[in-house]
């Protein structure tokens, strides 16, 4: 009983030292394949997009990842 609930225990304060490094997502430019508009988003837009510039730290697409 003891060994079980140390392996829980374990397990919680490793899941929670990985949870705290965890970055929020990044933010990229995507261009539109149909007439080259720019938007911003953390996720693909859809087959009509791809991937423009990025990675930026911000909503706005004006602050760049440093190193990347």
């Amino acid at each position: 009983m003891k060994t079980t609930i140390r392996l829980c225990l374990t397990l919680v304060i490793a899941s929670l030292a990985a949870a705290s490094m965890a970055a929020p997502a990044s933010w990229f430019q995507w261009r539109s394949k149909l007439d080259g508009k720019l938007a911003c988003s953390q996720t693909p837009l859809g087959a009509g997009w791809e991937k423009a510039t990025g990675p930026y730290r911000d909503s706005h697409c004006t602050k760049l990842v440093a190193g990347k």
